[in-house]
């Protein structure tokens, strides 16, 4: 087992544990780090609960199983309305503690839910998804969609800890692999030092384990999204415009591999890198088994709209952008070279 401390202060630290069987310290996390706990609920989807591995998933209190409905659209606020009246009518109290077991649908609904539930509650996040284990379960960021756009609601609310079970990914999909390998790439630009194409070449569990590092670093020093931290949405603003657009056969991390493409493209547009920055992004995504490419029959228009929206903006366009002093936010981008940069990107495609 590899173990990532998350270090936040004030009593709030906790530990990503990332390996094989991992799932089998959630007793031993509740008992050391809850010990007033005398209920867990556990909160996962009907394929999760189905699998042979869920009867491993033991918070050593008794508890009851939550299912959430599969897909974006169940990533509702009527879910974690659903889950909060389950919690009561179970009898969970504050001093209790809401178990996610899943992928980052999973535990951003689950964190949202035990956010406001008696005004927070203490959750732990068992991963089970490449994405979950990458990015979504760890750094307390939790939430649900409007029709408006994604996670347009929500907390940030820290978990107790995160177990990520590498063994559970035996059992994923083709495409969830892709989803999760799509945020591991950005994770290639946000570290300390040059970029490189290491990451490449370790093995799951330690490359879980480097993702984990960089962003409990990252999370440490702006755990609210202040400035630092939105470094993490690298990629995402046109991948967020790609998934709110709801055109395209896109997971999210397949859509983040577009993004990170196309931010390459912008910040060389803008004079921010050179063509071997952009040669470099293109390998790793390529070398996760990535399309860097936009989607036949995206409109360059309609995704500029989608992008203003973007979480990350104040009333312009904000990127995440590489450049001579890393990657880091760059508010006030000119919608025109937005706009070029993708058209151009469609005309390469």
């Amino acid at each position: 087992m590899i173990t990532v401390p998350v270090r936040l202060g004030d009593g709030r630290d906790y530990d990503v544990v990332v390996g094989d069987g991992a799932r089998g310290q959630l007793a031993d996390v509740v008992a050391d780090r809850l010990p007033r706990a005398g209920r867990a609920a556990v909160v996962t989807q009907a394929a999760l609960a189905d699998a042979a591995w869920f009867a491993d998933v033991d918070p050593g209190v008794p508890f009851d199983v939550h299912v959430v409905p599969d897909g974006e659209d169940g990533k509702s606020s009527a879910t974690v309305d659903m889950l909060c009246r389950r919690f009561a009518a179970a009898g969970l109290t504050r001093s209790d503690v809401v178990v996610a077991v899943g992928g980052g649908l999973v535990t951003d609904l689950a964190g949202f839910a035990a956010a406001v539930y008696h005004r927070g509650t203490a959750y732990v996040n068992v991963a089970t998804s490449l994405l979950a284990q990458v990015d979504a379960a760890v750094g307390g960021k939790t939430g649900a969609n409007l029709p408006e756009g994604k996670n347009l609601v929500g907390a940030f609310w820290q978990p107790t800890a995160v177990l990520c079970d590498t063994a559970t990914l035996a059992t994923l999909p083709q495409r969830e692999w892709a989803c999760g390998r799509g945020e591991m790439a950005k994770y290639a630009f946000l570290g300390s030092g040059q970029p490189d194409a290491s990451l490449l070449e370790l093995p799951v569990d330690e490359q879980v384990a480097r993702c984990v590092a960089i962003k409990a670093d990252v999370v440490a020093a702006d755990e609210r999204e202040g400035g630092r931290r939105m470094v993490l949405n690298y990629g995402h603003t046109l991948a967020h415009a790609l998934e709110a657009a709801s055109r395209y056969d896109l997971r999210h991390g397949e859509a983040v591999a577009v993004g990170l493409v196309y931010a390459a493209l912008l910040a060389r547009r803008l004079g921010r890198i050179d063509d071997d920055r952009v040669a470099l992004h293109r390998r790793v995504v390529a070398g996760f088994g990535l399309d860097g490419d936009l989607p036949g029959g995206a409109d360059p228009a309609t995704l500029v709209e989608y992008m203003g929206r973007d979480k990350k903006a104040h009333h312009d366009l904000t990127f995440v952008l590489d450049g001579p002093d890393g990657v880091e936010p760059v508010p006030g981008v000119d919608p025109a070279d937005a706009l070029a940069t993708l058209v151009a990107m469609a005309a390469d495609g």
